[in-house]
């Protein structure tokens, strides 16, 4: 077939032997060399004329889960950010086991990873890697009370708990051989966090985690902390196959847009801007809490839960603004004269028709119409801004929010925007800008520290229900 070809191409003239040869050798490099002859993996040509692009990930925090069927997590958003950047539509690939991320790029199965992988030489051999896009270090994760990790030579005896194929376990590995003695117990695709969770429960001694992983974990694991460092800054990044530069180009510069226009920023924010934030024993106090306050069998749950659902709220969001605002004290006053487990002055109280203040039902029912009045009131808003500027407003008073969100236009900002106003609230505790204001002085910097809170609670609760519904799909 190869040979007809040939002389037709020559109109029937002699054909040099080498020439033939050479030909023969080309069409059978392309018959057994699949990347070439079949471009079985994505190519940006193949992406765009498809309308469609498969990303690699894993279910965890960081990476990608789904809460009240709605998919979240930070990988995920930048994921659907870059799909939209291309004008193609997302779909989400989870691989079961860790080692099956590579070889499902280059088999094809999905363009690109994106489950926080950090680039390193070893993985550098087998994909491509987009630029860095976050600066990660990696830190032994200790109990505690029993950590006295102060430098590397104190690892010596340990025994150290990771997941197979991973950066920590190359690391690691680097470590033993420049001489410190320490056990490295691998662990078949056991996700960092649920090692997180067992050096928790004391079940474990030790493990690693990249530093966006851990500060985003001991929310959720108070007991787990990060002991020390044992790897200089490493940068996350995507891969792509190693064939696929016009994918890896135009990844780079999606991550220099979206950072250049406060994208990037945004989205992280939202997943790890509150992680610095640390409060050990308020944090361990409020995970027995949710044992009692806030369990199923508690006496409020089932107030909550029914308020929640009247008005449209998830009964978690409310749960967690209760704990912010009284820790679940129903005879709880504050200096300005708030009360109850939803913190209601009296007028309010009254102007929604509650006889007792202090009876957790009417209060619970009044604070959630409540936020509901404010939630109606800030309609110019979409979707989590709303919500969050309603909770603002709640803690703070509507005339505040207004006042910052006219001081947000004023700075070329977006008034219906909450991380606007996190800015402009904090400056109303400022002469040069209250003056001018209708409602004055402001203790602007309480509605954001308010807000923060919140959230971490509300993602505290979030992720206790995904891990109970993990359990009960297991038992069956």
């Amino acid at each position: 077939m190869v040979t007809s070809a040939i002389h037709k191409i020559f109109r029937g003239q002699p054909v040099p032997q080498l020439i033939i040869l050479a030909l023969w050798v080309l069409a059978a490099f392309y018959a057994m060399n699949p990347i070439v002859n079949d471009y079985k993996f994505n190519t940006l040509h193949k992406i765009i004329k498809a309308g469609q692009i498969t990303v690699i990930t894993r279910n965890s925090a960081h990476c990608f889960y789904t809460y009240r069927e709605e998919p979240m997590g930070f990988e995920y958003e930048l994921a659907k950010e870059f799909a939209d950047y291309l004008g193609v539509k997302l779909n989400v690939q989870i691989t079961e086991d860790w080692e099956e991320m590579i070889p499902s790029l280059q088999n094809g199965t999905g363009a690109f990873i994106a489950a926080g992988m950090t680039i390193t030489p070893k993985r550098e051999k087998k994909a491509a890697f987009s630029d860095g896009y976050m600066d990660i270090q990696q830190h032994i994760i200790a109990r505690r009370n029993k950590a006295k990790i102060k430098k590397l030579e104190d690892l010596s005896g340990k025994t150290i708990h990771v997941r197979t194929a991973t950066s920590y376990q190359e690391q690691l590995e680097e470590l033993q051989k420049q001489g410190i003695e320490f056990t490295i117990e691998l662990h078949h695709d056991l996700p960092t966090e649920e090692l997180i969770q067992h050096v928790d429960r004391g079940d474990i001694e030790f493990t690693v985690a990249d530093s966006n992983v851990a500060m985003l974990s001991r929310r959720h694991y108070p007991g787990a902390i990060m002991a020390g460092a044992i790897s200089d800054l490493q940068q996350l990044g995507w891969a792509v196959h190693p064939e696929a530069r016009r994918l890896k180009a135009k990844i780079n510069s999606f991550f220099k847009i979206i950072k250049e226009n406060g994208k990037y920023d945004e989205i992280y924010n939202k997943y790890y801007g509150d992680i610095a934030d640390f409060d050990y024993v308020d944090l361990s106090i409020f995970h027995r809490r949710i044992k009692t306050r806030l369990s199923r069998y508690s006496p409020y749950s089932p107030f909550i839960k029914a308020a929640a659902k009247k008005h449209g709220f998830d009964w978690r969001l409310i749960s967690a603004q209760i704990y912010q605002e009284s820790h679940l004290n129903p005879w709880a006053k504050s200096p300005a004269g708030a009360k109850g487990l939803m913190q209601l002055l009296s007028r309010t109280a009254r102007s929604l028709g509650v006889k007792d203040i202090y009876n957790p039902v009417e209060n619970i029912n009044a604070g959630v119409q409540h936020l509901k009045n404010l939630y109606d009131l800030f309609d110019g808003a979409q979707g989590n801004d709303r919500l969050l500027i309603s909770l603002a407003a709640y803690n703070i008073g509507q005339g505040h929010i207004r006042d910052a969100r006219q001081l947000a236009v004023k700075m070329n900002l977006d008034p219906d925007s909450w991380e606007s106003l996190a800015k402009t609230l904090p400056l109303l505790s400022f002469r040069r800008y209250y003056k001018n204001s209708k409602y004055g002085y402001c203790r602007g910097t309480e509605p954001v520290l308010y807000i923060k809170q919140i959230r971490v609670y509300y993602d505290i609760l979030k992720r206790r229900e995904i891990e109970h519904s993990e359990v009960q799909a297991k038992l069956g």
